[in-house]
């Protein structure tokens, strides 16, 4: 859905009108309502839980959060409004917006989205505008393995692809099944890509049910 705007918003005036309720983003000037799946959320959510886990574990100054919006730019220099599926930044940039409901304009340390029926969004716009931002590492979670061939390869299975940005370019790798993720940030994580897909699925399913 599209919430109509008589002119194209900034990426100030985007902050200011986008309703509280759901997950909106400023695209081309425009309001976009993005649509999530509770089996998206489920892995969203167990992401997000992993991270937090070695935060507290390892004492990191980090914050990992849903709902921070950030301000990217095209190629072309238009502003965008992305909303990650999860978000990690440091804290030091997080207390500056504690008091405010102003989007981050500084590069997190880690966004993950995870793809759905419009996946090429996150493969293609979201990669550039992150990688232009200057975010060090990108998740794609792909685990109903939506993306074309081009990217999973043949035959299409669930994927992790993990970008990580060398020299100001993003460097990829993949992980399909039992493959431990690598990251980067986070070097001590204990990860598979099977786990990831399992937490979409019901609980009742997991435990045999």
């Amino acid at each position: 859905m599209t919430i109509t705007i008589t002119k194209p918003l900034t990426f100030e005036e985007f902050l200011q009108v986008c309703p509280e309720d759901g997950i909106y983003e400023l695209v081309d000037g425009e309001i976009i309502t993005v649509e999530a799946t509770g089996a998206h959320k489920n892995v969203a959510r167990f992401l997000l839980f992993a991270f937090n886990d070695e935060i507290k574990r390892l004492k990191l100054d980090w914050i990992v959060d849903k709902d921070i919006v950030i301000r990217t730019f095209t190629s072309e220099g238009i502003e965008r409004g992305r909303k990650p599926d999860v978000s990690l930044v440091e804290e030091r940039i997080w207390n500056r917006y504690l008091n405010t409901y102003a989007g981050i304009t500084e590069p997190l340390l880690l966004a993950v989205e995870v793809a759905s029926s419009n996946w090429d969004d996150d493969y293609i716009d979201k990669l550039d505008e992150y990688q232009r931002l200057g975010i060090r590492e990108y998740w794609i979670v792909d685990y109903l393995a939506v993306a074309s061939r081009a990217y999973l390869g043949n035959p299409k299975v669930p994927t992790v692809s993990v970008y990580c940005l060398v020299e100001g370019v993003y460097q990829v790798t993949r992980y399909t099944g039992n493959d431990s993720i690598v990251s980067p940030t986070f070097p001590e994580l204990r990860l598979t890509v099977a786990t990831v897909v399992a937490a979409s699925l019901p609980r009742n399913m997991l435990d045999g049910g």
